[in-house]
């Protein structure tokens, strides 16, 4: 510190820290045009800054997919499998977040809100993705704004099955079964509202028959009590029930798609068996906020459609059932469009109701 002859301190250096000159309202023009000069530089650096973090490639940081199911399951199997192929095609990793509840429509909502950011993604069943559309009163996103379609990942066939003490071996000799017995026999679903059910459903309306639907929590307890005899039948994912079949404790008597299942070849489809509307194929799309920009989309989509092309992750989904499907985000919109007016005509005709 310097003093002054009147005796005032003189800003200077103390104690090792620098503390600027306070600038009086008597100083020269010149060294306050300087002063400005140094704040406008300092901001225009600052601007610059970050305008180049704004403008960083996407994505500029690791992703989070949103799996809105329980670990360990079909989707998480599928949505892990697919994390491991866009990481790479990315250069970023992408990190799986389980968030169940409400058929996956309580994980998509986070999705859903995510605003702009599309380092945020989800992977929904057809429940979330369709039918939940028609079935919650009060949905905490709207789908068809909220959610941007990303890519149709993959499709899972569903098989109609009986306990094979009922010695039922072919599809015609249940039908003959369920019209000789109205209301006598049990199918299992999976929950109230799911796709097994609305199946089922849609399995009444077309063959004309009557028996009691009985649901589940689950697919396990479904086919639990399928096995031990409480009901008689169920229409359940090909995986769920493979093993069983291969076992010689069900009786595949129908795949519910268009195409045979890779896994039960010798299995017909129930368009083969002359009811080519009991399509009831369980699917798993990608999704993106609805607000994230066209270009960040189309970065997800070229990375999904890369990993889906894998032929270590076809050769994976395929060992658990699933048949990788792809194409472009306007092929997924219109056939999600497509899948929310088919499941909603059959839940009006059922007065289908959440429990």
């Amino acid at each position: 510190m310097r003093r002054h002859a009147d005796g005032e301190l003189e800003a200077g250096e103390l104690d090792g820290e620098f503390q600027p000159r306070q600038t009086s309202v008597n100083q020269p023009e010149e060294t306050m045009t300087i002063s400005r000069r140094g704040a406008l530089a300092g901001l225009s650096a600052l601007s610059l800054a970050s305008g180049v973090r704004a403008q960083q490639p996407f994505p500029s940081r690791p992703l989070t997919l949103i799996v809105p199911f329980p670990a360990g399951g079909p989707a998480d199997i599928f949505g892990r499998l697919l994390a491991q192929g866009m990481s790479a095609n990315l250069g970023k990793s992408v990190v799986v977040e389980n968030k169940s509840g409400a058929a996956g429509v309580t994980g998509m909502d986070i999705v859903a809100k995510a605003g702009t950011d599309a380092h945020v993604i989800g992977i929904a069943s057809a429940s979330a993705g369709s039918i939940m559309q028609s079935l919650m009163p009060k949905m905490p996103y709207d789908p068809d704004k909220d959610l941007a379609p990303v890519v149709l990942v993959v499709k899972i066939q569903e098989v109609l099955v009986v306990n094979s003490k009922l010695g039922v071996t072919d599809f015609k000799s249940l039908i003959a079964r369920l019209k000789a017995e109205p209301g006598k026999w049990g199918c299992s679903s999976a929950g109230t509202g799911g796709i097994t059910h609305l199946a089922i459903e849609l399995f009444k309306r077309e063959t004309g028959t009557e028996f009691l639907h009985v649901p589940y929590r689950g697919a396990a307890p479904a086919t639990n009590d399928l096995l031990s005899g409480v009901v008689q039948m169920t229409i359940l994912d090909v995986p769920v029930l493979l093993p069983h079949i291969r076992s010689g404790a069900l009786t595949a008597l129908a795949v519910t798609s268009d195409v045979r299942a890779p896994l039960l070849p010798d299995v017909p489809t129930i368009k083969e068996l002359g009811f080519p509307r009991i399509n009831s194929d369980n699917w798993y799309g990608l999704f993106a906020p609805g607000a994230a920009s066209a270009d960040d989309r189309a970065r997800l989509h070229g990375a999904a459609t890369a990993a889906l092309k894998s032929k270590e992750l076809v050769d994976a989904y395929t060992a658990v059932g699933g048949i990788v499907v792809g194409g472009s985000p306007e092929e997924f919109a219109a056939f999600r469009r497509a899948e929310v007016a088919r499941w909603a005509e059959v839940i009006k005709f059922a007065n289908v109701k959440l429990e």
